[in-house]
């Protein structure tokens, strides 16, 4: 797919960014999209990245949302990737490194020294990925208390 434009995500985005991601966790047994819940910040995402002094980007083409990035600071050096999903279409396509690239850029001209990102433990492509770019699977894990009963892990990658 080459006819995408990126460009910094809005708050009129809730819709395509629901669908998006809620499509990416059906292609997982028992993970859930909670537009109400875990995941109300989709309903206006510019305004909860702003509010947390970071950035968000998603992927168009073909009139619908292809894929989304984001990323914000946490403490000091400290930042956090957020959100990073592409659609089955995408992945495989050398976007996904662009997404990851694009965030860490725009980080670390934001003073960024290490990034670090939570990530479902059955998604299992993504960290192989991640770990391809440089993360490292941390012992520390959590839990969401979500109706998908999602445990995460923590991968950090010194920027």
């Amino acid at each position: 797919m080459t006819d995408t434009t990126l460009r910094p995500v809005r708050d009129d985005d809730a819709e395509g960014l629901i669908t998006l991601i809620g499509g990416i966790f059906a292609e997982y047994d028992g993970v859930h999209i909670e537009p109400d819940g875990l995941d109300s910040d989709l309903h206006a995402y510019a305004s909860y990245m702003a509010s947390v002094e970071g950035e968000a980007f998603v992927v168009e083409g073909g009139g619908k949302l292809l894929a989304c990035v984001s990323y914000c600071p946490l403490a000091g050096s400290r930042f956090q990737l957020k959100r990073i999903y592409l659609s089955a279409d995408l992945r495989g396509s050398g976007m996904g490194l662009k997404l990851l690239q694009h965030a860490e850029g725009r980080a670390r001209t934001r003073g960024a020294k290490s990034m670090e990102l939570w990530s479902d433990t059955r998604f299992t492509r993504a960290h192989r990925f991640y770990e391809r770019e440089g993360y490292i699977k941390q012992a520390e894990t959590r839990d969401l208390h979500d109706s998908s009963n999602t445990t995460e892990y923590q991968f950090i990658k010194e920027l």
